[in-house]
């Protein structure tokens, strides 16, 4: 059994812990925020995001990031706009022996770096792992089985996740393609905020399931030309997480997709529902196609949506009337 922690202890940092310590590890779930350790420990669940799960008070609550630091494993699981500064929180309290895996997805809003990188930047000593796949907070918290990527450029800390994390409710595959797996993962986004809309258009099955393969094409596309493996997209971090997000009432891009396709500007379907990744996604993966010169109209017609006002109707429109093409064209042709 290893020491492990997990820093965020929002619905999915609070879901991680809980199932490690289910079987066995012993584990520190640390929060920047006092009330909400306090919270927790008051209730022995998290009450806003994940309730009806309990928290053992085996599981050691902390706002001291030193001491959440003192573990074989630790996992961040924090929302995307604050890696860097736990990153640099944790690097004076880090080894050449701690493994740090990332479990949020998304990119660095202004360099457009993945998580990875991110994490590596602010503590030299880290080779970091991502932890990505089809895997809401609310299922892995209760044990429904789920199976999710262990990817690095370190095979032996990928193999170190995957050996702690595993067991008979949450089995993990490696993977070396931690450019694909990452973008997969934060991309989907994208697609699922795009999917609520149409939900909230009333538009069909038929409708949700071309956004769902064309939105994956366009990751795609962005991917490989960034120097992904287009297998990866076909995988757990790339069909299987958009499947999950696109269409469960657990996703928050999906619910805050609804609102603005029933109505409601983007910026208050963002108050009402949370932290939409999304959203700020949309805008990171449409300034990155742009400066990769990768074509990605759904992405970009989300981002419109979110940012320049466009209805989402005439949106839909938009991208009907679009000229046709081959369907694999820009990612397996070679003429």
């Amino acid at each position: 059994m290893a020491k492990l922690s997990v820093l965020g202890a929002g619905g999915w940092g609070t879901a991680l812990a809980v199932m490690a310590h289910r079987h066995g590890h012993t584990v520190t779930l640390w929060s920047p925020f006092k009330e909400e350790t306090e919270s927790i420990r008051r209730h022995g669940q998290h009450v806003k995001l994940l309730p009806n799960i309990a928290v053992s008070p085996a599981i050691q609550l902390t706002n001291s990031i030193k001491e959440a630091a003192a573990a074989e494993l630790i996992v961040l699981a924090v929302p995307s706009f604050a890696i860097a500064s736990t990153a640099q929180s944790l690097c004076p309290y880090i080894t050449k022996k701690t493994v740090i895996a990332n479990a949020g997805k998304g990119l660095e809003e202004e360099s457009f770096a993945r998580f990875t990188q991110v994490i590596e930047r602010e503590i030299p000593l880290a080779s970091a792992v991502a932890l990505s796949g089809p895997s809401h907070a609310e299922e892995v918290g209760r044990g429904i089985p789920t199976v999710v990527v262990s990817a690095s450029h370190d095979r032996v800390a990928a193999e170190t996740v995957q050996n702690v994390l595993l067991n008979p409710s949450f089995r993990i595959y490696t993977a070396y393609d931690v450019v694909g797996v990452e973008l997969g993962g934060a991309l989907k986004n994208v697609i699922a905020l795009a999917a609520g809309i149409c939900d909230g258009l009333d538009m069909g099955d038929n409708t949700k399931a071309a956004l769902m393969t064309r939105g994956l094409s366009e990751i795609a596309r962005l991917g490989v030309s960034m120097g992904a493996d287009a297998a990866t997209f076909a995988g757990l971090s790339g069909m299987g997480d958009l499947i999950v997000t696109c269409g469960s009432m657990h996703s928050r891009n999906r619910r805050a997709g609804i609102l603005i396709g029933q109505g409601t500007p983007p910026t208050e379907a963002i108050k009402t529902v949370g932290t939409v990744e999304g959203y700020f996604a949309a805008k990171t993966a449409y300034q990155l196609s742009k400066q990769q010169g990768v074509e990605m109209p759904i992405t970009e017609a989300c981002y419109r949506i979110c940012y320049e006002s466009l209805p989402p109707r005439r949106a839909v429109e938009a991208l009907m009337n679009r000229p046709c093409g081959h369907e694999q064209q820009g990612l397996w042709m070679t003429e």
